[in-house]
């Protein structure tokens, strides 16, 4: 199985940042040096793909704009071009294009426009919100299991029955190791009477061709088309679906809770900044913290 295209959907309307994402968008919010949807971008890298298909949405062509080469910071950089030194490997070995999402309607509805650069090829997905860090990047685990088991692949870990509601949770038709499952069924935030495991969808998915006729039966029949029920369409068609419970952390950097604990988590695993992080978060309600506290201001009477 020959896989080395990848559709990042990045069209969404980022309203949980407003209003910050009114001129920037909420995947080029920097986590430590580099925008988060570098970081995604690195994986699949990492994961030998040679082709990324970005669906974008107005607003958005700062994301296009980033991953080009700019010969006016070229210049300028002469000797100190070490810095963007994973980034010219990026622009080196992969190649970019960029479709538009007129209107939100959807993961699925943006995976569905990639169709035409896919063909009847296996591809990835890669959710720009999940930051997965590991030693084998989670996309390449994904790709393995996929060629073993000739069959779509989903990226899932386990979660709490009080925050299943969030997420599709996957059906589990048979386990076949204590990381991989074959399915029967996925359901988009369940009702917590309609929790069927505790494994949760996280954003990377391998997906079979035959995820566009799903998509097509979706397609006009709903205003939002989500790409979870479009896999447990295609699966009930007869296609096999497995999840993967992926090694790695993940961090969501969809909502500003999940961007700040990804921005901490990540400088606290960083040589450059964890020994000053560490020191600031353990010290931070004692007199050597510069943060503000009520209890230690100076009033004034005149």
């Amino acid at each position: 199985m020959m896989l080395t295209k990848v559709v990042i959907p990045a069209a969404g309307l980022d309203t949980a940042f407003l209003p910050i994402t009114k001129a920037l968008p909420r995947e080029m919010l920097p986590v430590l040096e580099k925008p988060a949807l570098q970081y995604v971008v690195e994986e699949a890298l990492r994961s030998q793909i040679t082709n990324i298909c970005m669906v974008t949405g107005k607003k958005k062509q700062l994301v296009a704009d980033f991953f080009d080469s700019c010969f006016t910071l070229d210049a300028a950089l002469q000797d100190r071009r070490h810095l963007l030194a994973d980034f010219d490997k990026i622009l080196k070995s992969i190649e970019f294009s960029y479709l538009r999402q007129s209107e939100p309607m959807g993961s699925g509805h943006a995976v569905w426009l990639a169709r035409h650069m896919i063909h009847k090829e296996y591809f990835g997905v890669m959710m720009p919100d999940d930051l997965i860090l590991s030693k084998v990047p989670a996309l390449e685990q994904l790709i393995k299991v996929a060629r073993q088991e000739k069959g779509s692949v989903i990226a899932v870990q386990e979660v709490s029955a009080s925050c299943a509601s969030q997420y599709g949770m996957v059906k589990i038709r048979k386990q076949i190791t204590p990381n991989l499952f074959q399915l029967s069924g996925l359901i988009e935030k369940p009702k917590p009477k309609e929790i069927p495991s505790n494994l949760a969808i996280v954003g990377r998915y391998v997906l079979s061709p035959k995820i566009f006729e799903a998509l097509e039966g979706l397609s006009g029949a709903e205003d939002q088309v989500c790409l979870t029920n479009a896999i447990d369409l295609m699966l009930r068609s007869g296609e096999k679906v497995f999840a993967y419970k992926v090694t790695g952390i993940r961090f969501d950097v969809g909502t500003p809770a999940g961007w700040i604990k990804a921005v901490v988590g990540m400088a606290l695993q960083d040589k450059r900044y964890s020994d000053q992080i560490r020191k600031f978060i353990e010290s931070y309600d004692t007199p050597e913290s510069f943060l503000y506290q009520a209890s230690r201001t100076i009033e004034h009477t005149l």
